[in-house]
């Protein structure tokens, strides 16, 4: 079993700045995804970023590129998100995820996450 714990969240006006940690626990594995997700109020869940750590490989979805950027920490016990520029759009509550262990793919958020962490709010106000 894999646990995450999203942390981080909170209110900013439209331009600023937040970031989101991910800490991970249990039986992880270097050879699966971490995903940052969000959901906005009546609306679909989306992926917004992606990390597979084994190659330190970075995936975004359009949206959010150049304004949203992924690290690790040294011990590879947490993953952060850091997001510059926010907008309103960008309001939601942000879920980390966790793939098994996959192989290196071109898009990261068709896979199947099967650990969730509970998600951290975010709000954007202009």
């Amino acid at each position: 079993q894999v646990q995450l714990v999203e942390s981080g969240g909170g209110s900013v006006q439209t331009g600023g700045s937040l970031r989101l940690s991910c800490v991970a626990s249990g039986d992880t594995s270097s050879s699966a995804y971490i995903g940052w997700f969000r959901q906005a109020p009546g609306k679909e869940r989306e992926g917004v970023a992606a990390l597979y750590p084994q190659l330190h490989r970075k995936y975004y979805v359009d949206s959010v590129k150049g304004r949203f950027t992924l690290s690790e920490d040294n011990t590879k016990t947490a993953v952060y998100l850091q997001l510059d520029s926010l907008k309103p759009e960008d309001t939601a509550m942000y879920y980390c995820a966790a793939t098994a262990s996959v192989l290196p793919i071109n898009n990261p958020f068709s896979l199947d996450y099967k650990y969730w962490g509970r998600g951290t709010q975010v709000t954007v106000s202009s």
